[in-house]
């Protein structure tokens, strides 16, 4: 979430982050509901003042044997305007908390503008694809076709976007993810977690996950939610604590199982085992200081590279455009 200061000291980078994203600005929005924040605060605060001065006297009529009845009615009727007043000051806490929880982050310089896909800019490329010499099949007719795919009765079992992998294809996924992991701990410098799968609403707005994409998330009815990455859990281990600058980057990497409802996702590449609802991902995150994130991101870009490179497979590095990005990104 934005930093209401810096959005103070710099209204015309705020708006033309969110104008490079789409969107309106936001500026007079925010600053005219912070003036009204802070005014309240500084009515607040004397009020405080005058309380204490107040009971001051309360205090010095009463030790002189004095009448302090007016004073302490005084002290009464500014009590309740306090009351009045804080509720004021957490209501429009609220109100400007409610704002920045939705705006995206600010795109980074550097990437280019545009509001699809189609203004992303390819970085790099390694390798050929394969060129076929027959129309090649998707990837579940394969499955379907080999025996080791089954969608019909994952959907019977569960529902629709689930599916039952079976013999050497299970054993090609935990293989796989056995490779990444081994690659990053042993090649790369990660640290191998196991995390918690469930995690509190706290860990989710934390990073960024809420409010926007609540639709798309699994919510318990004690209030925990399933982990949509395990990014939430890998960035959460960090959360509260003060680190020591020479201990980073701390690089962490994990397995696990990733829930999402894709209730936002209708009609979007359904087919097969894309936008599933439950599916297992190898997650990096890397802790650094703001001044070495951009190196960082190249170093992390890099190492899911060589997780390709390793197989063999050819791919393009693409820069996405300040209207393809994620919501909390400045830079993919």
């Amino acid at each position: 979430m934005y930093d209401i200061k810096w959005i103070r000291e710099n209204p015309e980078l705020f708006d033309k982050g969110l104008e490079r994203r789409g969107l309106q600005p936001r500026s007079a929005e925010v600053l005219e509901l912070d003036r009204k924040y802070r005014a309240a605060q500084t009515d607040l605060q004397e009020m405080q003042s005058r309380r204490n001065d107040l009971s001051r006297q309360v205090a010095e009529v009463k030790r002189n044997g004095g009448d302090a009845d007016v004073l302490m009615h005084e002290v009464g009727a500014l009590k309740r305007s306090m009351a009045d007043a804080e509720e004021d000051v957490c209501a429009l806490c609220d109100q400007i908390d409610a704002v920045l929880k939705t705006l995206p982050n600010r795109p980074a310089d550097d990437i280019p503008d545009g509001l699809d896909d189609t203004t992303n800019r390819e970085i790099r490329r390694w390798g050929e694809p394969r060129k076929f010499d027959f129309k090649p099949l998707e990837h579940d007719e394969i499955g379907a076709k080999l025996g080791m795919m089954d969608f019909d009765q994952a959907a019977k079992v569960s529902g629709a976007r689930f599916v039952y992998l079976l013999g050497d294809l299970a054993r090609l996924e935990r293989a796989l993810a056995q490779y990444m992991l081994d690659l990053h701990r042993e090649k790369h410098g990660y640290t191998e977690m196991e995390v918690p799968l469930m995690v509190n609403s706290s860990a989710m707005y934390g990073t960024a996950q809420l409010p926007k994409f609540a639709e798309d998330l699994y919510h318990t009815t004690d209030d925990y939610w399933l982990i949509p990455t395990a990014e939430v859990s890998l960035t959460n281990f960090v959360a509260g604590k003060a680190l020591d600058e020479d201990s980073l980057p701390l690089r962490l990497t994990a397995l696990t199982p990733c829930f999402r409802s894709e209730a936002g996702a209708a009609g979007k590449d359904t087919r097969g085992m894309i936008r599933q609802h439950q599916f297992y991902k190898v997650e990096m995150v890397a802790i650094t200081t703001p001044e070495k994130s951009w190196e960082e991101h190249e170093y992390m870009t890099n190492c899911a590279e060589d997780v390709l490179k390793g197989l063999n497979l050819p791919y393009r590095v693409m820069c996405l455009s300040a209207g393809d990005m994620g919501f909390s990104s400045r830079k993919t």
